[in-house]
């Protein structure tokens, strides 16, 4: 949350002229409202059941660039899927940086009832994530001083992918 996975992941997915898919966009979709109306009206419970049917249908299709939210690796069998199914990349940040990113986090449920404010929040679940994280990531980018380009480029250069424009 925070980290600029979609972001970044938009301009990976341009630059290899491939698509860009966002879990969390998809659920959306499908479930035809936003997360935060979904974590309020079903809780965090039915939204992990439908990031799985999400996650699981964009795994199988066709190949992408694929932002994952960062609750995905929660589940075990996630985190073999996304491992095998391509490279990841985890863009890790310091709690503070992802804090000041998100601000208050009014359209993040999880950080929207914590008492505890942003940082706090985001650095319990980067305690409790980071095993998660450091068992399915291929590569890591520290991005907290770097623009979204600067860590566009690293991701491509950590997958060694070729882009159209190294292809022409």
């Amino acid at each position: 949350m925070g980290a600029g996975k979609s972001t970044v992941a938009r301009l990976v997915a341009t630059r290899l002229g491939r698509p860009h898919v966002d879990t969390d966009e998809e659920v959306e979709r499908v479930a035809g409202r936003s997360v935060s109306a979904i974590f309020s009206a079903h809780g965090e419970a039915w939204f992990r059941v439908e990031e799985s049917r999400v996650l699981a249908d964009v795994l199988a299709g066709p190949p992408a660039v694929i932002s994952v939210g960062g609750g995905a690796v929660l589940d075990p069998v996630h985190r073999v899927a996304l491992r095998d199914a391509g490279t990841v990349v985890w863009l890790r940040a310091r709690p503070q940086t992802l804090a000041r990113r998100v601000g208050a986090g009014p359209d993040r449920p999880l950080l929207a009832a914590a008492a505890a404010g942003p940082a706090a929040v985001l650095a319990r679940l980067e305690g409790e994530r980071r095993p998660m994280y450091e068992e399915v990531a291929h590569a890591v980018i520290d991005v907290d001083d770097l623009t979204p380009v600067e860590v566009a480029d690293r991701v491509l250069a950590v997958t060694g992918a070729r882009t159209r424009e190294d292809l022409s």
